[in-house]
């Protein structure tokens, strides 16, 4: 007769573990009922662009690639996006439960109220739980696993503004500038984003990113005076800060691009086997991290703000780290501003910081980015003590066994998705382990596997935990290393890691070929015909993006839009070879703006996009500057264009403007084709070319970017003009 589980969550972890249940395991081994309060599956992922009710914005892009955003045997679709957006995300779990829990009772719209143990643990549980319309229900199992995860609901501090009516959200609410300014009166001001770390960072920078857009977009604001807004950011702690796409080459001038977790996660750089590199940080390991963050970027951070560089005086402590594309040149242009340290007060529109005691004024609005905390409420007081669950410490909440998998006290009670890092592998793993172990009749049982029987006597997991909780030198992860640990669940289990495609590209110095940590690296061992395509088809599609990224072009015009944003110094020569044209000079600045993708000079393209379409980002570029000719006559002069790039087609193109609206793109004036680097590097960096026949005239064009590791440090752009009418040359270069 099957066992009974009861699963608390319908998020990834709750679908990863219903699917490891029904499918990992011979079939009839376990019944599964899954319940959750929302009236859908995804748990913190929406599903569509308008599902605006969750913990997570339907457009944020997820911090890690579709590689490892994934279960090991359903890949993603081959046209989705390297970072797929949140609701992408949501509909690929609904592709997911419905491929692999047909089997499921699920029970959406139901909150599990509470879960009481039988006699004793060991017997089974009783679950009562009440749905949306009031209906009271009670229920056995034999087993239950909270699948509910760490980000259940989100965590404000008890701080709050005094003396003023000003709006205040936590990160998760937020959506656009609409919802939190549009009963402001159109005076400006600070938006104040309070919290460090992943969630401090993305949200400023998303903010940030729809400041700009709403100032530089075509048409009247919908909010009154948005360039009067900034973003003021209070982060406790300096913050390494990474792009979506690094490189696995940062010191050329010419590097090649990734997605940023292809590279971390590549283990041809780590011995065997993998030792765990996170929970205690000794100062050497915190100087090594910090160096090592340090050449990947090519900078301290202090090229963006003095606020925001990583000293030399705060290598010896743990380095913390956060993904965001935008924010550090949203920094340095000044939208962002940043304080050191941690919000102390507000009161009438002003904000202390301590320990400096520095007030911000001004402040139109206030963003507690303070990240989420587990919700288990419908555990009992005495089973929250036997797991030791401390609700103020956010990294390490409950002390489970075996990397956050159970208590041994409570061998039907189990946890998954427990775990603050890439999560998918590790949810997956939990699952499988639990699988494994309840099949075999718990962690005493004499029938477990003895790789996993030489797992649990080995563990050490509940003392480390504890231990972390008062160390100072904890890691911003402290669980473990997400490679050490996927190397931890496979040895348990008893799981051959699948080799990399024999095709992935060679880096140096060593000259190995690379070998990217991704779920489908780990199959389970009972694989139908159809599991084994998705797994196959995961690793193709890996391996496909390493080596367009490594030995082509791909990705670079991404990297160049990204590091394009703010100001550059621009220094241009005119060579006219024709006496009715004089040659001059010219010296000013060129601005890039970001905004969301428009539709102008594109509609028919726009309009085919349809509802799930992503017209993606593009900047209205604004150069201003005095050109001084050589028959000594100076005067002003600006010129500006469209700079747009499709993700889709991996392709950067500029738009001329129109001439009664120059917020607004007319036509194409041309795309932009990179050329393959050379075998040596020369130091003049990535190359492109372009052509353009406008009405007589053909414009040759031609351009330089030259990058220090992952952003442009600076570049060039001539072309040359000639029709019955013109015949001159343009050289231009750029600096910060």
């Amino acid at each position: 007769m099957p066992k009974t589980v009861c699963i608390v969550g319908a998020g990834p972890s709750g679908l990863v573990a219903a699917k490891s249940l029904l499918h990992d395991v011979p079939s009839g081994t376990f019944d599964v009922t899954i319940f959750d309060q929302q009236p859908r599956i995804g748990g913190l992922w929406p599903s569509s662009k308008q599902d605006t009710a969750g913990l997570v914005h339907p457009l944020m892009l997820a911090n890690q690639s579709k590689h490892t955003v994934q279960f090991s045997d359903l890949a993603w679709e081959d046209g989705d996006p390297e970072f797929p957006r949140a609701w992408q995300v949501g509909r690929y779990l609904e592709r997911y439960s419905q491929t692999y829990c047909r089997g499921v009772r699920l029970r959406l719209g139901t909150r599990v109220e509470k879960a009481e143990p039988l006699s004793a643990p060991s017997q089974g549980w009783n679950i009562s739980t009440v749905s949306d319309n009031g209906d009271i229900e009670e229920y056995t199992f034999d087993y239950l696993l909270v699948a509910s995860g760490i980000f259940a609901r989100s965590f404000t501090p008890p701080v709050s503004p005094t003396g003023s009516s000003i709006p205040v959200l936590h990160s998760s609410q937020y959506r656009d500038l609409s919802s939190l300014l549009g009963n402001a009166n159109g005076g400006g001001g600070k938006i104040l984003v309070v919290g460090g770390q992943m969630s401090g960072v993305e949200i400023a920078g998303t903010i940030a990113g729809h400041i700009s857009s709403a100032a530089h977009a075509p048409g009247s604001g919908y909010i009154p005076n948005t360039a009067k807004y900034r973003v003021h950011h209070i982060t406790p702690k300096p913050t390494w800060i990474f792009p979506l796409f690094t490189s696995p080459k940062p010191t050329s001038s010419a590097p090649p691009f990734l997605p940023v977790d292809l590279v971390s996660y590549n283990l041809a750089n780590r011995p065997k086997p993998l030792t765990n590199t996170q929970g205690h940080i000794s100062r050497d390991a915190a100087n090594s991290f910090h160096a090592l963050f340090r050449t990947a970027l090519g900078t301290d951070q202090s090229i963006f703000s003095p606020t925001v560089a990583v000293t030399e005086d705060e290598t010896n402590n743990p380095p913390y780290l956060a993904m965001s594309d935008n924010y550090l040149e949203f920094v340095r242009s000044g939208l962002i501003s940043v304080s050191r340290g941690k919000l102390e007060s507000i009161s009438d529109r002003v904000a202390t910081v301590s320990p400096s005691n520095e007030k911000v004024d001004d402040i139109a609005a206030v963003i507690f980015a303070t990240g989420f905390e587990a919700a288990a409420s419908f555990l009992s007081p005495s089973i929250l003590k036997t797991l030791s669950m401390c609700p103020t410490d956010l990294n390490n909440t409950f002390a489970l066994a075996f990397h956050g998998t159970h208590h041994p006290s409570l061998p039907t009670l189990g946890f998954v998705g427990f775990y603050r890092s890439p999560y998918w592998g590790v949810a997956e793993m939990q699952a499988r382990f639990l699988t494994s172990m309840w099949a075999a009749g718990g962690p005493s049982s004499p029938t477990l596997p003895s790789t996993m029987r030489d797992a649990l006597d080995n563990d050490i997991s509940i003392e480390r935990t504890i231990s972390l909780r008062s160390d100072p030198r904890a890691s911003q992860y402290p669980m473990g290393d997400y490679a050490w640990l996927m190397q931890e669940f496979s040895t348990a289990l008893g799981l051959e890691v699948s080799p990399c495609p024999e095709n992935m590209p060679q880096l140096p110095p060593a000259g190995k070929a690379m070998d990217i940590l991704t779920p489908a690296r780990y199959p389970s061992k009972l694989l139908n015909e159809s599991q084994q395509a998705g797994v196959t088809k995961s690793l193709e599609q890996t391996a496909r993006t390493a080596i367009a990224g490594v030995c082509s072009t791909k990705f670079v015009s991404r990297a160049v839009f990204r590091s394009l944003l703010g100001e550059w110094k621009l220094e241009r020569d005119l060579t006219s070879r024709l006496p009715s044209h004089p040659s001059g000079h010219f010296s000013g600045t060129a601005r890039f703006l970001l905004r969301e993708g428009t539709r102008d000079g594109r509609e028919a393209q726009f309009d085919n996009l349809g509802e799930d379409g992503d017209p993606g980002m593009e900047y209205l570029y604004i150069e201003e500057g005095d050109f001084k000719a050589s028959n000594g006559l100076t005067f002003r002069a600006t010129r500006r264009y469209v700079w747009r790039y499709n993700d889709n087609t991996d392709r950067l193109s500029i738009w001329f403007v129109k001439t009664d609206d120059q917020k607004r793109a007319d036509y194409l004036f041309h795309d932009v084709e990179f050329a393959p680097p050379g075998d040596e590097d020369d130091g003049k960096g990535w190359r492109a070319t372009a052509g353009h026949l406008c009405i007589d005239d053909f414009y040759d064009v031609n351009y330089q970017f030259r990058f220090g590791s992952i952003n442009l440090k600076d570049w060039r752009l001539a072309y040359t003009v000639k029709g019955p009418k013109k015949d001159y040359t343009i050289s231009g270069l750029y600096t910060r």
